[in-house]
């Protein structure tokens, strides 16, 4: 399985290698209100996640967290960007947010400012991030069939976007800035070792 991984990161970076976008091409502000400029994760691995405080799947921060704690000083890092495009689920400020985080999930790694995802205002990492690795579908299971149920009761042509679809979806950026991997909000953090574990 590893070996597999392995050949995928490889091909996902020879396939990047004739892109002209990286992840380090881009800023943006932390929660905090400082000016983050991606090229210094230069050598990283980096999971970015868009989050939120009041969602079903706002227990991930733990395995978030706990995926930081294993391998940062491997080279991974975790960032999370909050957003409260859905179902209204991250209402608070920056600095709510991130004493929310801090006092129910011990979170330590970098959080950024609150920011769209979708649509016109939409972050320009994110336009980014999904048209490199566009929506592919939730796969199988219970929760996969609700979130495709629910949202194609909002929209029947909703799996033809790009976009993200929902809180807490992953992408996995390898050492030379290429986006090699997303995973939708029903993939749980701690079954995302196998490729991190591939790309560190």
């Amino acid at each position: 399985m590893k070996k597999i991984l392995t050949i995928l990161a490889i091909l996902c970076a020879i396939a990047c290698s004739h892109s002209e976008t990286r992840i380090y091409d881009f800023t943006a502000e932390s929660n905090s209100g400082e000016q983050v400029n991606f090229a210094d994760y230069k050598g990283k691995v980096l999971l970015i996640v868009n989050t939120a405080s009041k969602c079903g799947f706002t227990p991930q921060y733990d395995g978030l967290e706990a995926l930081y704690q294993q391998y940062k000083d491997k080279g991974l890092v975790v960032i999370g960007f909050p957003c409260d495009q859905f179902g209204h689920q991250e209402p608070g400020t920056n600095e709510e947010i991130a004493e929310f985080c801090r006092l129910n999930f011990g979170v330590t790694f970098p959080l950024m400012e609150k920011i769209e995802v979708n649509g016109e205002n939409a972050h320009p990492i994110y336009k980014w991030l999904y048209s490199v690795k566009p929506f592919a579908g939730f796969g199988e299971g219970e929760t996969a069939q609700f979130m495709d149920q629910m949202l194609s009761r909002q929209d029947p042509d909703y799996a033809s976007n790009p976009n993200i679809k929902w809180n807490f979806t992953k992408f996995l950026i390898d050492r030379k800035g290429c986006v090699v991997a997303r995973f939708e909000p029903v993939v749980a953090p701690k079954d995302l070792e196998a490729e991190i574990d591939a790309l560190l």
